[in-house]
């Protein structure tokens, strides 16, 4: 038995294992012109990334909603393309006292002098922009180019060109779009750490250089060629920060895992017998054909989030879709070319390679853990819920929120505005809400009491810290009424005095109301009416992907209740560390954090295509075992101890991957990497050692049943 090669998908229809041979024999005799295309391709897409750009825009529009109605109607032609703001606090006095005045208006003038600057305004109580005591204002700065289009370099400038208000003794800081161009992607260089981790893990799986080398530089030209994708994107269509860094952590992860797994198949056939060329087409009509379905089960799931009609999702869902089909690509092409040229060099390890490998052997550890589970199913298999039960319980406290800037570490610019404008404004203050009033009749002059009526009413509301005047259109058929809340806007308390408002029954007026705060409210609104959907036809595109791989309706059902599994452990997990803020200090924040509402649903698309990878594999493996044996027990056996070795180390190159993203400064990111980190342990550990063997122990011969057929039982070779 090979241990570690054994990953192989031996698919009832022959015809995709034959197709993914046929395409790594190509790659094999072209071995020079693959890899030079996929030089060419990633060079060409970097230099067109370099000269058309590659914009980002986290301004999120959700059309459909009352939000996005506010934001159209109150939309000026004569409007900058983007504005932000540069804040100013002094110490002690006012900002526009006798001493100081001077150095505003210098300022005032060098930022109109600045690059791409098209309008000033300073500070100014009348419009709210300076505090009641004086020592808190801003400028509100007009730009000449997109909100895309704003880079660090252009808002830094920006910022400097207030020195003169610096060289006064007052702090300057960028806020607004300015702040958030400053932070930039918000990576601190941390995700290097989890390259070096999976090179060390291939080392020890590879047995060597070559085999550490060659995983990584598959999936680093395909990482390449995504995240310069998603980047032109963005000169199309809004393409938020989060999309990149997303798309990066899965194309890391999987084309890290789908590489070792081909190369582990590789290796074994190599080692008995196989000349590498015909090993490599081996591999590849195996666990080539594994990775098709696994890479397919990852879309699927994605694209399950078309459902849910809000543009952020399905961004991020077809960003996160290409890097796997960059990956799937990659292994099964580039990887192929690669190691021909590798040969037999590949196929030998190191002496700590051969001692690992003896260890996870037929009478190794693998060996007895399968043993145990399968003699005991019912108590390896209880024993696993128990445990998964208490992981998710936290799951049931799991309350979706809104993040602003307060919920960003305390070093980052967005943050660092956001304490100073609360702490002289209100918490309230950076997220200001825009109520607008449609008439039935246009104003016809000034004594009309409707524009009044609607301000009563407003400030008559709880959670309302100020409201500005009425501001009619220029037809008169719209009023606007500018609004303070008393709470941040990633406190519940806002998003509820948000759906107050919109309820608010004022005689000839339709309210509606608008703003950041409003927006969010209005995503997770969408998201919920659209939840059950979305799981359902995810939920049925796996499976039957499964029944087409595997024509076994008990075991698709089942491998799609274990990840269902993983993902509530994930849940639970992330309502611990973020909304009750168990260790929330320890990965960079300051206490407990709202949950955005797009996060879970986006996290079990994800979580439920990559966990479905290592039950591909193992099932894959166990299923070729049984049509050689006919014995159930037996197979799941020899296959757990035939995968047990891959497959823990694939798990941890992408734990450590997802792990090494967690230090970011976007909360959002450290969400997604610590579910996904959770998950992936959950699966790889609990699941698959426990659960998965322990189930298809007790089902035997029902695991394999189809309907109206018979069982067949096929003698195949293992190699």
């Amino acid at each position: 038995m090979n241990s570690g090669g054994s990953t192989s998908a031996a698919l009832p229809d022959g015809r995709a294992a034959r197709a993914v041979a046929l395409v790594s024999r190509v790659c094999v005799r072209r071995r020079f012109a693959v890899i030079g295309a996929w030089v060419v391709l990633v060079l060409a897409l970097v230099t067109a990334a370099r000269v058309v750009g590659t914009p980002t825009d986290n301004d999120v529009s959700l059309p459909g909603t009352d939000a996005q109605l506010v934001r159209d109607l109150t939309a000026s032609p004569g409007a900058p393309l983007t504005s932000g703001t540069v804040i100013l606090v002094a110490e002690d006095g006012r900002l526009d006292d006798e001493v100081r005045s001077g150095a505003l208006a210098e300022a005032a003038a060098s930022l109109r002098e600045a690059v791409h600057v098209t309008a000033v305004k300073p500070p100014s109580t009348r419009d709210g922009s300076l505090s009641e005591d004086g020592r808190t204002g801003w400028f509100t700065v007009g730009l000449d180019v997109r909100r895309a289009e704003l880079t660090g370099d252009v808002a830094r400038a920006v910022v400097d060109a207030a020195r003169p208000a610096a060289d006064a003794g007052l702090r300057v800081l960028p806020g607004g779009a300015f702040a958030q161009a400053v932070d930039g992607s918000g990576s601190t260089g941390d995700e290097y750490f989890g390259l070096l981790l999976a090179a060390v893990i291939l080392f020890l799986a590879l047995g060597g250089v070559v085999g550490a080398v060659l995983p990584l530089l598959t999936s680093a030209l395909s990482v390449l060629a995504t995240l310069e994708v998603v980047g032109l994107a963005g000169n199309l269509t809004s393409m938020p920060a989060v999309a990149a860094t997303l798309a990066l952590m899965v194309g890391l992860g999987v084309g890290i895992d789908y590489s070792l797994f081909l190369l582990s198949r590789f290796r074994a056939l190599t080692r008995s017998g196989l000349a590498p060329p015909e090993a490599i087409e081996r591999a590849a009509a195996d666990s080539g054909t594994a990775v098709v379905v696994a890479g397919v089960t990852v879309a699927l799931a994605l694209a399950g989030l078309v459902l849910t009609d809000v543009p952020l999702l399905r961004t991020l869902a077809w960003t996160c879709g290409i890097a796997v089909l960059f990956a799937v690509l990659a292994a099964l092409t580039l990887l192929p070319a690669l190691t021909s040229l590798a040969g037999r060099r590949l196929a030998r390890g190191g002496t700590l390679h051969g001692r690992l490998t003896r260890r996870v052997g037929s009478g190794g550890r693998w060996a007895r853990q399968a043993d145990r589970v399968t003699r005991r199913p019912w108590l390896a298999g209880g024993s696993a819920l128990v445990l998964l039960a208490l992981l998710a319980a936290p799951a049931t406290d799991l309350r979706l929120g809104q993040l602003d800037a307060g919920s960003s570490p305390t070093s980052t610019a967005v943050r660092q505005a956001d304490d100073a404008v609360s702490a002289a404004f209100g918490p309230g203050a950076g997220t200001p809400l825009t109520v607008l009033g449609r008439l039935s009749t246009p104003v016809v002059d000034a004594g009309d009491p409707r524009p009044s009526r609607l301000v009563a009413a407003v400030r008559a509301q709880p959670g309302v810290a100020s409201v500005g005047p009425a501001t009619p259109s220029a037809d008169g058929r719209v009023v606007t009424v500018a609004l303070i809340p008393s709470t941040s806007g990633g406190d519940p308390a806002t998003a509820d005095l948000v759906h107050r408002l919109r309820a608010l029954a004022v005689p000839g007026v339709t309210v509606h109301v608008g703003g950041g705060a409003a927006a969010r409210a209005d995503l997770a609104d969408r998201i919920t009416d659209k939840l059950p959907l979305v799981i359902g036809v995810v939920l049925l595109l796996s499976v039957a992907v499964l029944l087409l791989a595997f024509r076994a309706p008990l075991l698709a059902l089942k491998a799609a209740l274990m990840d269902l599994i993983s993902i509530g452990a994930a849940y639970g997990v992330l309502t611990a560390v973020f909304t009750r803020g168990w260790g929330a200090t320890w990965i960079g924040l300051s206490g407990p954090t709202p949950i955005p509402s797009f996060v879970p649903l986006m996290l079990f698309a994800l979580l439920f295509g990559l966990s479905m990878d290592y039950e591909v594999f193992l099932l894959s493996d166990v299923r070729r075992r049984f049509r050689r044996t006919g014995d159930t027990v037996r197979s799941v056996r020899e296959g757990l101890v035939g995968t047990g070795g891959v497959i823990t180390a694939a798990a941890a190159i992408m734990v450590g991957v997802f792990l090494a993203f967690v230090p970011h400064d976007d909360p959002t990111i450290k969400m997604f990497g610590v579910g996904m980190a959770v998950a992936i342990v959950v699966d790889a550990t609990v699941v698959r050692c426990l659960l998965v063997p322990a189930t298809m122990a007790v089902l035997g011969d029902l695991t394999w049943w189809t309907p109206g057929r018979r069982r067949a039982r096929a003698a195949e070779p293992i190699g």
